[in-house]
């Protein structure tokens, strides 16, 4: 039995949102069939721009609901967490509609109408989500994938993506030992190929056979593994396996020649432009709407404790070029009086009142946007690391300096997807994240992680 190739981009947050786009436009449609039913004239007349105005009204909710995390790789959330992310969602949504139709007035689709479709399309949704998460246990609903090798680099499969929710949409129906190479996974996980891999896997219908050896010299059955290639069988490597499905580069198993030919690392004029582009219409946006917060934090911290409000410090930027930081000062002005570079800590007794609060929601790093403005940072990124720091981390974390290929960013992938770090283990885990930004940036990959920092800096995540 043949199968097609496995679309890659057809994951499951993709899917819930294009359901989730027909649901508030079938909600509106309703909405307004209720609203006009006495009234065929009203009726008729609103049908003329129906469409288009249904459409404006999901953009605006699917796009909220994204600033508040409901498109994350997992749909496992507790009903009262799921509850206040769908209503803020529609709070942020409604209002940013109102501005809309206020701006321009033939978008409106009338207040009954409005207030009817919100209210349909957020019970449409969390009963969605509801069902949703009931499905994606389900094994029918998962790619069957198949693992070639049953060794160390395997059974990290096992190690790393051991969640239900890393586990969303696949499913690992086996593991083939390798020749005489070493076997660590567990015994009833073993799938032996009698007949060969092809027949095992036409056997067993997998969609992706990932190949995950402890060594590749004169063991890889390339001749099986171009048969199940020949007939739909995705081939995929362990680094790209863990890439896709994790959102990082794996270090201990992410070779020089993998990070050469896998692609990515896109630097072409379009991008840098766009890239320029996005860096400065959002921070000219973000410093319009927040300067008056800026104004209140430097008073607060120029009247709670003696010294500048602001607070220089190098950093290390693109091509390891260092620049000057700036953020408002949120510790003590004697916090590394000896000279000594160290690590903010939990509960930080060199941070100030003020600092505590203004580190925990973010607000201490909004002086940041005039060395985005000015060309030095990115508005996403890796984060700039001191030059104490970066000397030490790259020799003891692989590939650190890959990361310097780019402009750091105010925010970036490890910002959201990891906690604050504070030692070599926490900067290590965050550069897998920061290396697959690197690979893979793009503009809507921006806008992602800019919508899911907001979902950050409101659930105060990863601050210290």
């Amino acid at each position: 039995m043949k199968r097609g190739k496995t679309n890659r981009w057809l994951t499951p947050m993709r899917v819930l949102l294009c359901i989730d786009l027909v649901l508030i436009v079938l909600a509106v449609t309703a909405a307004a069939n209720l609203r006009f039913l006495e009234d065929p004239e009203g009726h008729t007349a609103f049908l003329e721009t129906a469409a288009l105005r249904a459409l404006l009204v999901a953009a605006a909710l699917t796009t909220a609901m994204s600033l508040f995390g409901l498109y994350q790789s997992t749909l496992r959330y507790r009903l009262a967490d799921l509850l206040l992310r769908v209503g803020l969602s529609f709070a942020f949504g409604g209002s940013a509609l109102l501005v809309v139709y206020y701006a321009f007035p033939p978008a409106y689709i009338g207040r009954g109408v409005l207030a009817m479709a919100l209210g349909l399309s957020m019970v449409a949704i969390v009963a969605i989500r509801v069902l949703a998460q009931r499905m994606v246990r389900s094994e029918a609903f998962k790619r069957r994938i198949l693992v070639l090798g049953a060794g160390g680099n395997a059974n990290l499969i096992n190690e790393r993506l051991r969640r239900t929710s890393d586990r969303s949409a696949f499913a690992i129906v086996g593991f083939v030992p390798i020749g005489t190479q070493p076997v660590t996974v567990d015994a009833h996980l073993i799938r032996q190929p009698i007949d060969g891999l092809a027949a095992l896997a036409e056997s067993l219908n997998v969609a992706e056979i990932v190949v995950a050896p402890d060594e590749r010299r004169g063991a890889m059955p390339m001749e099986e593994m171009l048969i199940c290639a020949q007939r739909g069988i995705q081939v995929t490597d362990l680094s790209s396996f863990f890439e896709r499905e994790a959102g990082v580069v794996t270090l201990s198993i992410a070779d020089p020649s993998w990070l050469v030919f896998s692609g990515g690392f896109d630097h072409s004029l379009p991008r840098r432009l766009s890239k320029r582009f996005f860096d400065l219409a959002a921070a000219s946006l973000l410093l319009l709407m927040a300067w008056p917060v800026m104004l209140i934090v430097a008073v607060c911290v120029k009247l709670e404790s003696p010294g500048p409000m602001l607070y220089r410090q190098c950093r290390v930027g693109e091509f390891g070029e260092e620049f000057e930081l700036v953020k408002f000062r949120s510790m003590r002005v004697d916090a590394e009086s000896d000279g000594v570079a160290r690590w903010a800590t939990v509960g930080d007794d060199r941070s100030t009142r003020v600092g505590r609060f203004i580190r925990r929601t973010r607000l201490d790093e909004l002086p940041q946007l005039f060395n985005v403005l000015r060309g030095e940072m990115s508005f996403v990124g890796p984060r700039p690391e001191r030059p104490q720091f970066v000397g030490m981390l790259a020799q003891e974390v692989r590939y650190y300096n890959v990361r310097h290929s780019i402009k750091p960013g105010l925010t970036g992938w490890a910002q959201v997807r990891y906690p604050y770090g504070a030692s070599v283990r926490d900067a290590e885990e965050k550069l897998k994240f920061d290396l697959f930004y690197v690979k893979n940036h793009g503009l809507v990959f921006d806008l992602m992680i800019l919508m899911q920092t907001v979902e950050v800096v409101l659930f105060q995540r990863g601050s210290r």
